[in-house]
């Protein structure tokens, strides 16, 4: 099957101008296919976007993010504007969509269906870190908000090694948690000096307003949009794939498990280990054939 070239586009929004691409593929009555993360851009989605050449496919970069631009990018982005952004979007290429969202771009995803439900068929919501919904939420937030003050005060190199800290804890988070030292940034091959920058996407603007947004279940039960929640078969224990249990669990749902762990769809995009791509896209193929 040939695989048609992707056009990119842009479209203006309040406080941000977004870029996204489109690939036509495969015949009509499939349903576009939006692949997102957030603050993870279009250049994620490279290696799973090869495995649906038969889908019209859909990527962008988050407002703050890559490609995306706004006038300050170091200003909040909270879920409720990636939402809007993801409607108008979807205006303009033409909905329904299915959609595949992974990390905060479930969160993303979820707060567009308590809005939008007819703009989504399927969702595949991917390990949502809504630290929000967890029973140790206060201490998860806490957790959160010491990795943004770690970023602020020393720059990208050690707020993402105390970022990497929380995202691996296994389990509850204990009360003195976020009081811990942070860890060495060279640990995690980081770097040490602080470059004076603070417009990282993800821990300037996506940090706390997305580990504190707790989306609207009553909306998402009563949408139309058949809804999925995922985790990584190897993210078990962790904040992400604890969120995707609890949320799977207020939305009467079961727990999709995926191959792989958070980034299981990735082939080395952003120099991150592979996951297992092969594996992980003929799982979400046969969910979003479940429908």
């Amino acid at each position: 099957m040939t695989v048609t070239e992707s056009t990119t586009r842009t479209l203006e929004a309040p406080g941000a101008t977004l870029t996204y691409d489109v690939r036509p593929g495969g015949s009509t009555d499939k349903l576009p296919l939006f692949l997102i993360g957030s603050p993870m851009g279009a250049a994620g989605f490279g290696t799973l976007s090869g495995h649906f050449p038969d889908r019209t496919l859909i990527t962008y970069d988050p407002r703050g993010s890559e490609r995306s631009t706004k006038p300050d990018m170091t200003s909040p982005s909270t879920p409720d504007e990636h939402a809007d952004d993801l409607h108008r979007i979807i205006q303009e290429v033409g909905g329904p969509v299915d959609m595949f969202a992974s990390s905060g771009g479930a969160t993303n995803a979820l707060a567009l269906i308590a809005k939008h439900p007819e703009d989504v068929r399927t969702l595949v919501a991917h390990e949502p870190p809504m630290a929000a919904v967890l029973p140790d939420r206060e201490n998860a937030q806490a957790a959160s908000r010491a990795v943004y003050e770690t970023y602020q005060r020393s720059g990208f190199g050690a707020g993402m090694a105390h970022f990497i800290a929380v995202v691996s804890h296994q389990g509850e988070f204990p009360d003195d948690f976020a009081q811990q030292s942070p860890p060495d940034p060279a640990m995690f091959g980081m770097p040490t000096e602080d470059d004076g920058s603070r417009t990282d996407p993800l821990m300037g603007q996506n940090m706390i307003s997305g580990t504190t947004y707790e989306p609207d279940f009553d909306a998402l039960r009563g949408a139309s949009t058949r809804i999925v929640i995922a985790a990584g078969v190897e993210s078990e224990g962790i904040l992400p794939s604890r969120c995707a249990s609890v949320v799977a669990e207020r939305l009467g749902t079961e727990l999709v498990i995926f191959p792989s762990g958070h980034g299981g769809f990735m082939g080395g995009e952003y120099g991150q280990p592979p996951g297992e791509p092969e594996a992980f896209a003929a799982k979400l193929r046969e969910v979003l054939a479940g429908a």
